[in-house]
């Protein structure tokens, strides 16, 4: 059954996602399309989590001169050595974009709200003998900067805190590691679950 439930479970987000977006998208000055590459770093202590690549698509909206929303989501599938379990890791991320000074390199810093999704298959040779699922919802938040190629592609690489807790103890310490803000995260009780770099290429209509 958890087979059956885990892709509508995505679908929905995507929808969610979209449904929210969709009034920006729509009144939009320029939309673009493009592909990306997530370095996922999760909990040290997890062989699993430590470190990951994902392969993903994402939409971009720039809404203003200096906002822009951004809709992504990536794919990951890996299968330990034993060939006895098949992971699936589906990311989506809906963010807010805030530009500096626009010119033919911007800097920006972002954040937003993410669905985290992932699917082990326990597996006897091709047979799938069990199924489970688990998803996550939380923020993110980072800088990046952005670089023009022409009237109509950009190339963007930016670092990214990701599942950011406020008032627990829940995630590594210090989610934003900027100096001099130390006090304040500490009175937040800011922490994350991971973070990831990400590096794209949108194409722009």
């Amino acid at each position: 059954m958890a087979q059956v439930l885990v892709r509508p479970r995505v679908f929905s987000c995507v929808v969610l996602a979209s449904c929210l977006l969709l009034p920006a998208l729509v009144s939009a000055q320029t939309i673009g399309f493009g592909g990306h590459v997530s370095f996922v770093r999760g909990d040290p202590a997890s062989p699993d989590t430590a470190s990951a690549m994902y392969y993903g698509a994402l939409v971009r909206a720039r809404t203003s001169p200096k906002t822009a929303l951004e809709l992504s989501i990536g794919y990951r599938k890996t299968t330990n050595d034993a060939q006895t379990m098949r992971t699936r890791d589906v990311p989506i991320q809906a963010s807010l974009l805030l530009y500096g000074v626009r010119s033919a390199l911007s800097l920006y810093i972002l954040g937003g709200a993410g669905w985290y999704h992932q699917r082990v298959e326990f597996l006897d040779g091709q047979t799938t003998t069990a199924t489970t699922t688990a998803s996550k919802m939380g923020y993110h938040a980072g800088l990046g900067g952005e670089l023009e190629l022409g009237k109509h592609a950009t190339v963007h690489v930016d670092y990214r805190y990701t599942l950011i807790h406020l008032g627990d103890s829940g995630g590594q310490p210090g989610a934003v590691p900027i100096p001099g803000t130390g006090t304040i995260q500490e009175k937040l009780k800011l922490s994350h679950e991971g973070s990831m770099w990400t590096a794209g290429v949108t194409i722009y209509f």
